[in-house]
């Protein structure tokens, strides 16, 4: 597979290394979400999931030892240790590849050649952000859904659009099955009621991003006010979702409810509270330009800009800059849905990060010898496999050009954060994102 093998007319093109400096610009795209996860090796010989621990802190101590009780050999102290809290984080291969036939690409082989990194790298650089994306949403989306099917009459068994976050409770810090004897407290409509059974439908009917329709049971009976149509189902350690003028689901957004400073600066107090720090000065807010561009029509913004300096660049551009801790980065992978209950509608949404919402683990045998020999032509570049076939049909024509990524993404939670460690703490088991809905 090395460069003596290819057919002398390209070997030039390879040797002068142009086709490694057009994957690492296809690369560059700014895609936005994989920039947010913080990068870790996974190492080799430990199987395809890893699990990891992370160590919380200890309640402050606020009260004097009493002079009484300091005797003996323990002083009069309780020993106790801190919490723990596990994470996994999973392993899977993805690849694709494109052919080259050198007969009937022979007018513009050079050009061709190139061509298909430049899609190649492309194509990786907008599939690994999507599974960033859809890591993060899916644990922010968490603990946060509505009533499906209204309830006829008191029941424990209601079906609701998204049964994720409301699957597992922590226990010592460990993901575990929600049942009777590790029950959730959750808020149906107004009134609370504990979980102890959930179930995914056969046929999904969710209409939220790749969520899952099931029924949650209940330890009593659900009341017909409570499982209205539509009506708001929070866990207690839902994630924080955001919408302008305190929406409760997405039902409930109407035509108005636009993105806000208000909103926005909401998002940045929640991630303050719980402490989570940022990254190199601000709070990464992820959005499409449709959510930037109505930034534009909230007076409190438009004043915000009223004789600053950066106001000629913000609006000649069209662009929001750093500010207030949020530093914009506009992608157009961002979730867009048709609104459940209002035909034409659209929902956007935003998400705002703070540094360690997500988990990137790279495989790091994906250029040992043995995978990649030193006479292949197989380059990494960003954490990424560039491969290049030689010929070896019977006409030695068709060259394959691939590309492979083996690793994960994962959101790591913070249940450890609570307010007896930090008092502005909230209970919600993912603290590091906070997602903002608004109509679009």
């Amino acid at each position: 597979m090395g460069i003596q093998n290819f057919p002398a007319a390209l070997q030039p093109i390879i040797q002068q290394g142009f086709l490694e400096r057009e994957f690492q610009a296809a690369l560059s795209s700014r895609l936005g979400y994989r920039a947010v996860a913080d990068r870790e090796e996974f190492a080799v010989g430990i199987g395809e999931t890893l699990t990891k621990t992370r160590a919380g802190l200890k309640p402050s101590v606020t009260t004097p030892l009493a002079p009484a009780t300091n005797t003996n050999l323990d002083n009069g102290l309780v020993p106790a240790s801190f919490g723990v809290e596990q994470y996994t984080l999973t392993l899977n291969f993805y690849a694709a590849t494109a052919d080259l036939n050198m007969v009937t690409s022979r007018v513009g082989i050079a050009s061709q050649f190139l061509l298909n990194a430049a899609v190649n790298g492309e194509q990786a650089a907008r599939s690994l952000d999507e599974l960033a994306r859809n890591a993060l949403f899916a644990a922010y989306f968490g603990g946060n859904t509505r009533v499906r099917t209204a309830l006829g009459s008191a029941a424990p068994t209601l079906a609701v659009d998204d049964v994720r976050g409301f699957q597992s409770a922590f226990v010592n810090g460990v993901p575990t099955a929600v049942s009777a004897a590790n029950p959730l407290a959750v808020m149906v409509g107004a009134n609370s009621y504990l979980l102890v059974g959930v179930a995914v439908d056969g046929s999904n009917a969710t209409t939220t991003p790749g969520g899952s329709s099931g029924t949650l049971t209940f330890s009593t009976d659900v009341s017909t006010t409570d499982g209205a149509q539509n009506a708001t189902v929070t866990a207690a350690t839902a994630s924080a979702i955001l919408r302008p003028n305190a929406r409760t689901n997405t039902t409930q957004i109407v035509a108005g409810d636009q993105l806000d400073i208000a909103t926005l600066l909401n998002a940045v107090a929640t991630l303050r509270q719980n402490a989570v720090p940022e990254i190199d000065g601000a709070y990464n807010c992820y959005l499409d330009p449709q959510s930037a561009r109505q930034l534009f029509n909230d007076q409190a913004f438009q004043r915000l800009f009223q004789g600053a300096t950066s106001a000629n660049a913000v609006y000649k551009r069209g662009l929001v800059n750093d500010f207030l801790g949020l530093r914009f980065v506009p992608t157009t992978e961002a979730y867009v849905t048709t609104h459940p209950t209002i035909s034409g509608a659209l929902v956007r949404r935003p998400i705002v990060c703070g540094q360690g919402a997500l988990i990137e683990g790279d495989f790091a045998g994906m250029d040992t010898a043995d995978v990649a020999p030193k006479d292949a032509i197989v380059s990494i570049v960003d954490n990424v496999a560039m491969v290049t076939r030689e010929p070896i049909d019977r006409l030695q024509q068709i060259i394959a050009q691939s590309w492979y990524w083996i690793g994960g993404f994962c959101a790591p939670s913070d249940t450890t954060t609570s307010p007896t460690t930090i008092p502005t703490a909230t209970n919600a088991a993912f603290k590091r994102a906070v997602m903002v809905e608004h109509i679009g």
